[in-house]
């Protein structure tokens, strides 16, 4: 993904159905989401920049990974809701 306007929405709906799918409540929805589009801000490039996101469900929890080349990953985990 491009870290731009479009980009940004796009990323707000897709973690918002990961998370919702997983069964998150609506507000760890809403902070993970905040949390996730504050790192790929924080990251800079202005849409010039791509960036990979992976959500990986391992051992109890979900991890966020935001990675851009020549930059250090961002990363949160969160225990995973309960069936």
């Amino acid at each position: 993904m491009a870290d731009d306007a479009a980009s940004g929405r796009m990323l707000g709906e897709l973690c918002t159905a990961v998370l919702g799918h997983v069964g998150y409540a609506a507000p760890a929805i809403a902070e993970l989401t905040r949390e996730l589009c504050s790192a790929v801000v924080a990251g800079g490039g202005n849409g010039r920049r791509r960036f990979d996101i992976r959500f990986v469900a391992q051992g109890g929890s979900l991890q966020i990974v935001v990675a851009r080349p020549g930059a250090a990953e961002w990363r949160a985990s969160r225990p995973l809701p309960a069936p």
